[in-house]
């Protein structure tokens, strides 16, 4: 006797495309922290590379260019002297703030502390 297998629509529902789309940018290694530091002030490029422990220059500077694409964070040239890069965030950037607030608190009540 064949069972009869009945079409569940829920088992087909694909992952929501906002979902998608924020994990392709705040996915990326580095860009969260990038981002949280950015929360709190514009900040010189190389001061924003000793915040962000482990991040290389080049990397730091593949980041920003792909949080600026994305209409997060703006590169601003203070023509000086001396020639100085600073970046902050847009409108969208900052409108992350409750959102990476709300991710801070649920990595310390639900992930286990890193190893030294």
């Amino acid at each position: 006797m064949a069972v009869e297998q009945v079409h569940d629509p829920e088992a087909c529902k694909g992952v929501d495309d906002g979902i998608t789309r924020v994990f392709q940018v705040l996915g990326k290694r580095w860009n969260g922290p990038i981002l949280s530091v950015l929360l709190d002030q514009p900040t010189h490029f190389a001061s924003l590379r000793r915040a962000v422990p482990g991040i290389s220059e080049r990397m730091l500077s593949d980041r920003l260019a792909e949080l600026a694409m994305a209409g997060l964070v703006v590169r601003e040239v203070d023509e000086g002297p001396p020639l100085r890069v600073s970046y902050r965030l847009t409108a969208s950037g900052a409108a992350l703030e409750p959102s990476l607030k709300a991710l801070r608190e649920w990595a310390r009540e639900h992930l286990p502390d890193a190893p030294c």
